[in-house]
């Protein structure tokens, strides 16, 4: 299925008049502020968020799963399914696979698929954290970081496997996340458990193309609960300078313990020229993987304010990585994913109000209260009419999630694909 752009202008022909009425509103206060509309829009309009291949089908637990029907059964259609999205948001211009998920048969109709639909590839995942078919040794004590010597040898070549994949399609990082760690006292030795991840990274890094990056993930529990290998921020940015200037920290922002405060270590990692990339999600109380922005709205505000004063005031770290990291259990995914993009091209938009030399002063004035009414102000300003003017402007819908339902995309996808088919991953 692919969504013509007459049927997005027609979806948005009830809510242009009103549409504009916002814009112009919005545009005229903000202006009478001192803030360039046109740059903020241009802003939004270069953000481009990943996609997850395996969010493009229903989530689940260990309890169970429940199918929306119509779900991507091959990676051809899992880039269809990104390509729906990116043509009603403007913002989701690229996939990231997961391997051996998402392994090409034929790269290059694979790649004119992509490029037809303005998809780029993203960064490309390993996965050490389950066995595969056929595999001769198991990753059920671990991988990188496993006592015996073959099994880190194997997931090594796994890594260094896909990074060849990856550099087939066009990618340019590889994201290690390790479910590595121990579930009982004594079970592990923490010291050998990290020095054999270390020097497993240091093989995978020597891998790696010139123009390449590893992002290095961490995660404080599961499926481990009494240790994880890389279980924190630092222990990430301590591996990723071992491995050398190529190696950065991938934040997600659901691996954290509640109230972490995930918007210092941005600006840690930032100021560091170490912080590689994000993975978006939202949580109660530990990688519940729910929508973006769903629970804490102005923590993902806060997170943007050091993100865009980082990107503005620290050459020395490296264009980000940006992907969304959920699969939720009760929505329609790509319903899912579409607020999801919605909800963080309102915290950059937000952010991007943020007056910073005003906030700079209040800070070297110790003015608490000003400090935090320059933020409260940008967060409490109504954006929305910004997002629709940046996706209406390059061909998208003013309300995507509306001409998603009013156009059916759903139950096209289920007569096309059938009721019994399931995303790969899940």
């Amino acid at each position: 299925m692919k969504i013509e752009q007459n049927h997005i202008q027609d979806a948005n022909k009830k809510a242009l008049q009103s549409h504009q009425e916002h814009i112009d509103f919005l545009s005229h206060s903000l202006t009478r502020k001192g803030v360039d509309v046109d740059k903020i829009i241009k802003k939004l309009q270069d953000f481009q968020v990943a996609i997850p291949s395996w969010a493009l089908g229903a989530g689940g637990t260990r309890f169970g799963r429940f199918s929306f029907y119509g779900e991507p059964s091959n990676l051809e259609q899992k880039i269809e399914d990104v390509g729906l999205i990116h043509s009603l948001t403007q913002t989701a211009g690229a996939v990231s696979l997961h391997i051996p998920w998402d392994i090409p048969q034929d790269y290059n109709a694979i790649k004119e698929l992509a490029n037809g639909l303005d998809i780029k590839f993203d960064a490309v995942n390993s996965n050490t954290f389950q066995d595969q078919k056929n595999a001769k040794e198991s990753y059920k004590y671990g991988s990188l970081s496993n006592i015996s010597k073959s099994v880190r040898e194997q997931a090594i070549q796994h890594n260094l496997e896909v990074i060849k994949i990856g550099d087939k399609l066009g990618s340019k990082s590889l994201t290690v996340w390790l479910a590595d760690g121990s579930c009982f006292p004594g079970q592990n030795n923490f010291q050998t458990a990290l020095q054999n991840t270390e020097n497993s990274l240091k093989e995978i890094y020597k891998g790696l193309p010139t123009d390449w990056s590893m992002l290095i993930e961490y995660k404080p529990y599961e499926p481990n609960f009494y240790s994880t290998v890389i279980q924190d921020w630092g222990t990430s940015f301590m591996l990723a300078n071992a491995c050398g200037e190529k190696a950065f920290s991938l934040v997600d922002l659901g691996h954290h313990l509640p109230n972490s405060n995930i918007e210092q270590i941005v600006s840690i990692l930032m100021l560091k020229g170490k912080l590689g990339g994000f993975h978006f999600n939202d949580s109660k109380y530990g990688d519940d993987d729910l929508t973006v922005g769903s629970i804490k709205p102005y923590a993902l505000f806060l997170i943007f304010n050091e993100l865009v004063y980082g990107m503005q005031n620290n050459p020395q770290n490296p264009d980000l990585a940006w992907m969304i990291d959920a699969s939720h259990n009760v929505k329609d995914p790509l319903e899912d994913l579409i607020q999801s993009l919605d909800a963080i091209q309102e915290a950059y938009a937000k952010a991007l109000l943020v007056d910073q030399n005003a906030l700079k002063t209040a800070q070297q004035e110790n003015d608490v209260v000003k400090c935090q009414e320059i933020l409260q102000d940008a967060y409490r300003t109504d954006v929305r009419p910004l997002l629709a003017k940046a996706r209406l402007d390059k061909g998208g819908a003013l309300s995507p999630i509306h001409a998603y339902r009013s156009l059916d995309v759903r139950n096209q996808l289920i007569r096309e694909r059938g009721k019994d088919t399931k995303a790969t991953g899940l």
